[in-house]
């Protein structure tokens, strides 16, 4: 019997207790992270997560990493392909050939390796710095709006290490396009 009240008060202390004063922490004192970071536009509408990376079709716009489950953030992970893996190779000889055609005049080798691979997740929202100005001038050519102007708007949205250590500087592609637009709207 006393191993069953011990059960019963374990049970209700970590699984009830724990998590509800961890979300009321978190409410408190990082309410829009603990919310999934949700970005909204001007009518007060949800358009995305800055965690989540989207799939951008439009030239006007940057790109992110290619994604095997589609930004589905229910479906995170990605096939673990060996880099002598057949499939990985034809996609990857597939992307590169792709941004090869978008940007004349480059080679493989100026390809960002982040432009032509999944993040571990799937679902990535950052790509390089270097990934994002490679992209300025099919952009440019796309927008109409000049290379300083996009390479200002890059410098403008590259997050260094976090803490200043702890991984690479990066660009946040879904927040880095949402200006993208503003500027595309204001030139039109």
């Amino acid at each position: 019997m006393k191993v069953f009240r011990l059960a019963v008060v374990m049970i209700v202390i970590l699984g009830l207790g724990y998590p509800l004063a961890m979300t009321g922490i978190s409410q408190l004192i990082f309410p829009s992270r603990a919310n999934g970071s949700i970005v909204y536009n001007d009518q007060k509408q949800a358009i995305g997560s800055e965690l989540i990376g989207q799939s951008f079709e439009s030239p006007q716009y940057f790109h992110g990493r290619i994604s095997s489950i589609k930004y589905d953030g229910a479906a995170s992970g990605t096939p673990n392909y060996a880099p002598s893996n057949e499939e990985m190779i034809k996609r990857t000889k597939k992307e590169a050939e792709k941004w090869l055609a978008q940007n004349p005049g480059k080679s493989v080798g100026d390809v960002p390796l982040d432009l032509i691979t999944n993040s571990g997740s799937g679902l990535d929202p950052h790509i390089s710095p270097d990934a994002a100005r490679f992209q300025i001038p099919a952009v440019a050519k796309a927008t109409g709006l000049s290379n300083q102007q996009l390479e200002d708007l890059v410098e403008k949205h590259v997050e260094g290490r976090t803490l200043g250590v702890f991984g690479e500087s990066r660009v946040n592609v879904f927040k880095l396009n949402l200006d993208l637009h503003k500027l595309i709207q204001a030139k039109a």
